[in-house]
Protein backbone atom coordinates (compact mmCIF):
# COMPACT_ATOMS: atom_id res chain seq x y z
CA UNK A 1 0.00 0.00 0.00
CA UNK A 2 1.30 3.64 -0.47
CA UNK A 3 3.15 5.19 1.85
CA UNK A 4 -0.04 7.42 3.66
CA UNK A 5 2.67 9.30 5.77
CA UNK A 6 3.82 11.06 2.42
CA UNK A 7 2.96 14.88 1.68
CA UNK A 8 1.88 15.35 -1.58
CA UNK A 9 3.93 18.06 -3.89
CA UNK A 10 3.02 21.30 -3.53
CA UNK A 11 1.08 23.26 -6.45
CA UNK A 12 -1.29 25.28 -7.26
CA UNK A 13 -4.48 23.28 -7.78
CA UNK A 14 -6.69 24.19 -4.88
CA UNK A 15 -7.95 20.92 -4.42
CA UNK A 16 -5.87 17.60 -3.71
CA UNK A 17 -7.39 14.37 -4.50
CA UNK A 18 -8.51 12.51 -1.91
CA UNK A 19 -5.73 10.41 0.31
CA UNK A 20 -4.69 7.06 -1.61
CA UNK A 21 -6.58 7.95 -4.54
CA UNK A 22 -5.81 5.72 -7.76
CA UNK A 23 -6.10 6.84 -11.29
CA UNK A 24 -5.01 4.46 -14.68
CA UNK A 25 -3.86 6.52 -17.41
CA UNK A 26 -3.35 5.13 -21.10
CA UNK A 27 -0.93 5.83 -23.12
CA UNK A 28 0.55 7.52 -20.35
CA UNK A 29 4.65 7.54 -21.55
CA UNK A 30 4.67 10.59 -23.88
CA UNK A 31 2.97 13.62 -25.13
CA UNK A 32 -0.69 14.86 -23.24
CA UNK A 33 -0.80 11.64 -21.25
CA UNK A 34 2.59 11.94 -19.60
CA UNK A 35 1.65 15.50 -18.50
CA UNK A 36 -1.90 14.56 -17.39
CA UNK A 37 0.27 11.70 -15.62
CA UNK A 38 2.80 14.18 -13.81
CA UNK A 39 -0.27 16.22 -13.05
CA UNK A 40 -2.66 13.75 -11.39
CA UNK A 41 0.63 12.73 -9.58
CA UNK A 42 0.96 16.24 -8.16
CA UNK A 43 -1.85 16.57 -7.17
CA UNK A 44 -1.88 13.59 -5.21
CA UNK A 45 -2.77 10.11 -6.77
CA UNK A 46 -1.34 7.14 -7.13
CA UNK A 47 -0.54 6.69 -10.49
CA UNK A 48 -0.50 3.46 -13.14
CA UNK A 49 1.02 4.43 -16.22
CA UNK A 50 -0.32 2.07 -18.88
CA UNK A 51 2.23 1.96 -22.11
CA UNK A 52 2.36 -0.94 -25.15
CA UNK A 53 6.10 -0.82 -26.94
CA UNK A 54 7.43 2.62 -25.20
CA UNK A 55 8.76 1.00 -21.92
CA UNK A 56 11.61 2.84 -21.09
CA UNK A 57 9.51 6.46 -21.32
CA UNK A 58 7.11 4.69 -18.95
CA UNK A 59 9.63 3.01 -16.76
CA UNK A 60 11.64 6.09 -16.37
CA UNK A 61 8.52 8.38 -16.12
CA UNK A 62 7.57 5.68 -13.07
CA UNK A 63 10.92 6.20 -11.46
CA UNK A 64 10.73 9.87 -11.32
CA UNK A 65 7.42 9.71 -9.77
CA UNK A 66 8.46 7.65 -7.20
CA UNK A 67 11.17 9.25 -6.10
CA UNK A 68 8.70 12.47 -5.59
CA UNK A 69 6.86 10.08 -3.86
CA UNK A 70 7.44 6.79 -2.63
CA UNK A 71 5.45 3.91 -4.03
CA UNK A 72 3.11 6.25 -5.83
CA UNK A 73 3.65 5.29 -9.69
CA UNK A 74 3.50 1.79 -11.58
CA UNK A 75 4.45 1.35 -14.76
CA UNK A 76 2.01 -1.43 -16.88
CA UNK A 77 2.39 -2.55 -20.60
CA UNK A 78 -0.64 -4.13 -22.50
CA UNK A 79 -1.69 -3.99 -26.50
CA UNK A 80 -5.05 -2.59 -26.50
CA UNK A 81 -5.72 -4.42 -29.52
CA UNK A 82 -5.66 -8.11 -27.65
CA UNK A 83 -8.60 -8.17 -25.12
CA UNK A 84 -6.77 -10.73 -23.01
CA UNK A 85 -4.03 -8.07 -22.36
CA UNK A 86 -6.49 -5.34 -21.68
CA UNK A 87 -8.38 -8.14 -19.19
CA UNK A 88 -4.82 -8.73 -17.78
CA UNK A 89 -3.99 -4.74 -17.33
CA UNK A 90 -7.91 -4.05 -15.20
CA UNK A 91 -6.99 -6.90 -13.04
CA UNK A 92 -3.69 -5.50 -11.83
CA UNK A 93 -4.51 -2.20 -11.89
CA UNK A 94 -7.32 -2.96 -9.43
CA UNK A 95 -4.97 -5.28 -7.34
CA UNK A 96 -1.89 -2.99 -6.75
CA UNK A 97 -3.20 -0.70 -4.13
CA UNK A 98 -6.60 -2.42 -4.11
CA UNK A 99 -9.00 0.59 -5.14
CA UNK A 100 -9.06 2.46 -8.64
CA UNK A 101 -10.57 5.93 -8.81
CA UNK A 102 -9.76 7.47 -12.05
CA UNK A 103 -9.54 5.85 -15.45
CA UNK A 104 -8.42 7.88 -18.44
CA UNK A 105 -8.99 6.60 -21.56
CA UNK A 106 -6.04 8.44 -23.67
CA UNK A 107 -4.55 6.08 -26.06
CA UNK A 108 -4.90 6.42 -29.59
CA UNK A 109 -3.64 5.37 -33.30
CA UNK A 110 -3.34 8.71 -35.06
CA UNK A 111 -2.75 8.08 -39.01
CA UNK A 112 -4.15 8.74 -42.53
CA UNK A 113 -6.34 6.24 -44.34
CA UNK A 114 -4.07 3.45 -46.45
CA UNK A 115 -3.58 3.70 -50.20
CA UNK A 116 -5.83 0.07 -50.73
CA UNK A 117 -9.00 -1.25 -49.94
CA UNK A 118 -6.93 -3.85 -48.44
CA UNK A 119 -4.67 -1.94 -46.08
CA UNK A 120 -8.18 -0.02 -45.06
CA UNK A 121 -9.66 -3.41 -44.09
CA UNK A 122 -6.44 -4.10 -41.29
CA UNK A 123 -6.17 -0.41 -40.94
CA UNK A 124 -9.58 -0.31 -39.48
CA UNK A 125 -9.68 -3.14 -37.31
CA UNK A 126 -5.78 -1.57 -35.90
CA UNK A 127 -7.44 1.82 -35.18
CA UNK A 128 -11.11 1.01 -33.73
CA UNK A 129 -9.51 -1.45 -31.93
CA UNK A 130 -7.19 1.01 -30.14
CA UNK A 131 -8.98 4.02 -30.17
CA UNK A 132 -12.57 2.69 -29.18
CA UNK A 133 -12.91 -0.75 -28.84
CA UNK A 134 -10.49 -0.65 -25.43
CA UNK A 135 -11.93 2.19 -23.80
CA UNK A 136 -15.09 1.03 -23.59
CA UNK A 137 -13.34 -2.62 -22.58
CA UNK A 138 -11.54 -1.19 -19.79
CA UNK A 139 -14.23 1.19 -18.51
CA UNK A 140 -16.68 -2.23 -18.60
CA UNK A 141 -13.92 -4.19 -16.54
CA UNK A 142 -13.41 -1.32 -14.05
CA UNK A 143 -16.54 -0.42 -13.54
CA UNK A 144 -16.99 -2.13 -9.97
CA UNK A 145 -14.04 -0.49 -8.91
CA UNK A 146 -14.99 2.42 -9.69
CA UNK A 147 -18.57 2.29 -8.84
CA UNK A 148 -17.30 1.41 -5.01
CA UNK A 149 -15.16 4.90 -5.00
CA UNK A 150 -17.54 6.74 -6.91
CA UNK A 151 -15.41 6.99 -9.60
CA UNK A 152 -14.68 9.37 -12.78
CA UNK A 153 -14.13 7.88 -16.10
CA UNK A 154 -12.41 10.63 -18.50
CA UNK A 155 -11.91 10.26 -22.52
CA UNK A 156 -9.72 11.95 -24.62
CA UNK A 157 -11.56 12.63 -27.77
CA UNK A 158 -10.92 14.91 -30.39
CA UNK A 159 -12.44 17.91 -32.53
CA UNK A 160 -12.77 15.78 -35.32
CA UNK A 161 -15.20 13.63 -33.95
CA UNK A 162 -17.43 16.32 -35.13
CA UNK A 163 -15.93 17.72 -38.16
CA UNK A 164 -13.64 14.74 -40.13
CA UNK A 165 -10.36 15.10 -41.10
CA UNK A 166 -9.90 14.74 -44.46
CA UNK A 167 -8.08 11.27 -45.59
CA UNK A 168 -8.51 10.13 -41.98
CA UNK A 169 -11.62 8.61 -42.18
CA UNK A 170 -11.07 5.71 -40.14
CA UNK A 171 -9.75 7.82 -37.41
CA UNK A 172 -12.26 10.65 -37.15
CA UNK A 173 -14.61 7.91 -37.05
CA UNK A 174 -13.21 5.84 -34.01
CA UNK A 175 -12.73 9.60 -31.74
CA UNK A 176 -16.76 9.94 -32.75
CA UNK A 177 -17.36 6.72 -31.07
CA UNK A 178 -15.27 7.75 -28.23
CA UNK A 179 -17.52 11.32 -27.83
CA UNK A 180 -20.77 8.55 -28.14
CA UNK A 181 -19.30 6.34 -25.62
CA UNK A 182 -19.09 9.42 -23.48
CA UNK A 183 -22.34 10.07 -23.31
CA UNK A 184 -23.76 6.35 -23.14
CA UNK A 185 -21.60 5.11 -20.72
CA UNK A 186 -22.97 8.04 -18.62
CA UNK A 187 -26.09 6.86 -18.55
CA UNK A 188 -25.19 2.84 -17.87
CA UNK A 189 -22.40 4.30 -15.23
CA UNK A 190 -25.07 6.85 -13.08
CA UNK A 191 -25.11 7.23 -10.66
CA UNK A 192 -21.76 6.41 -8.95
CA UNK A 193 -19.42 6.94 -12.01
CA UNK A 194 -19.25 10.41 -14.08
CA UNK A 195 -18.00 9.77 -17.83
CA UNK A 196 -17.32 12.75 -19.60
CA UNK A 197 -14.63 14.09 -22.29
CA UNK A 198 -11.80 16.18 -23.69
CA UNK A 199 -11.45 16.73 -27.49
CA UNK A 200 -8.10 18.60 -27.47
CA UNK A 201 -7.52 21.11 -30.70
CA UNK A 202 -3.88 22.37 -31.95
CA UNK A 203 -2.09 20.58 -28.51
CA UNK A 204 1.43 19.32 -29.95
CA UNK A 205 2.18 19.19 -33.09
CA UNK A 206 2.29 15.11 -34.79
CA UNK A 207 5.47 14.14 -35.60
CA UNK A 208 5.56 13.58 -39.66
CA UNK A 209 8.87 12.07 -40.71
CA UNK A 210 7.85 11.80 -44.34
CA UNK A 211 7.53 15.27 -44.55
CA UNK A 212 10.16 17.76 -44.86
CA UNK A 213 10.11 20.77 -42.39
CA UNK A 214 8.98 23.53 -44.68
CA UNK A 215 6.34 21.56 -45.49
CA UNK A 216 5.38 21.16 -42.10
CA UNK A 217 5.77 24.75 -40.84
CA UNK A 218 3.35 25.23 -43.84
CA UNK A 219 0.72 22.72 -42.91
CA UNK A 220 0.99 24.11 -39.53
CA UNK A 221 0.55 27.84 -40.25
CA UNK A 222 -2.65 26.77 -42.24
CA UNK A 223 -3.85 25.15 -39.01
CA UNK A 224 -2.86 28.15 -36.72
CA UNK A 225 -4.91 30.01 -39.47
CA UNK A 226 -8.45 28.41 -38.44
CA UNK A 227 -7.91 29.14 -34.46
CA UNK A 228 -10.09 31.86 -33.41
CA UNK A 229 -7.14 32.33 -30.75
CA UNK A 230 -4.39 32.55 -33.71
CA UNK A 231 -2.04 30.30 -30.98
CA UNK A 232 -0.69 26.56 -30.13
CA UNK A 233 -2.33 25.34 -27.11
CA UNK A 234 -0.47 23.08 -24.23
CA UNK A 235 -0.78 20.47 -22.30
CA UNK A 236 -1.38 22.44 -19.51
CA UNK A 237 -4.74 23.59 -20.92
CA UNK A 238 -5.32 19.84 -20.92
CA UNK A 239 -4.53 19.15 -17.26
CA UNK A 240 -6.68 22.00 -16.07
CA UNK A 241 -9.64 20.24 -17.65
CA UNK A 242 -8.79 17.13 -16.93
CA UNK A 243 -8.67 18.88 -12.57
CA UNK A 244 -11.98 20.57 -13.09
CA UNK A 245 -14.03 17.32 -14.57
CA UNK A 246 -12.57 15.67 -11.80
CA UNK A 247 -13.94 18.40 -9.17
CA UNK A 248 -16.94 19.15 -10.65
CA UNK A 249 -19.21 16.29 -9.04
CA UNK A 250 -22.27 17.76 -11.18
CA UNK A 251 -21.10 16.72 -15.24
CA UNK A 252 -21.25 14.11 -16.70
CA UNK A 253 -22.00 12.69 -20.51
CA UNK A 254 -19.71 15.93 -21.37
CA UNK A 255 -17.42 16.71 -24.07
CA UNK A 256 -15.51 19.95 -23.64
CA UNK A 257 -13.37 21.38 -26.65
CA UNK A 258 -9.94 22.49 -25.75
CA UNK A 259 -8.99 23.67 -28.98
CA UNK A 260 -8.44 27.95 -29.06
CA UNK A 261 -11.96 28.18 -31.13
CA UNK A 262 -10.77 25.67 -33.33
CA UNK A 263 -14.49 24.15 -33.40
CA UNK A 264 -16.83 26.45 -34.72
CA UNK A 265 -14.43 27.86 -37.30
CA UNK A 266 -13.33 24.39 -39.23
Amino acid sequence: MPNTTSTPITTNIHRKAKTNSVALITGASQRIGKAITKNLHDTGYCVIIHFYKNEQAAQDLATRLNQQRENSAIALQANLKQTEEITTLAEKAQAHWGRLDLLINNASTFEADKATEALKTVQWQDIIDTNLRAAWLLSNLLKTSLTKHHGSIINLVDIYAERPLKSHSIYSTSKAGIAMLCKSLALEFAPYIRVNGIAPGAILWPSNQEESSETQLTHQQVILNKIPLKKLGSTKAITETVQFLIRCDYISGQVINVDGGRSINI
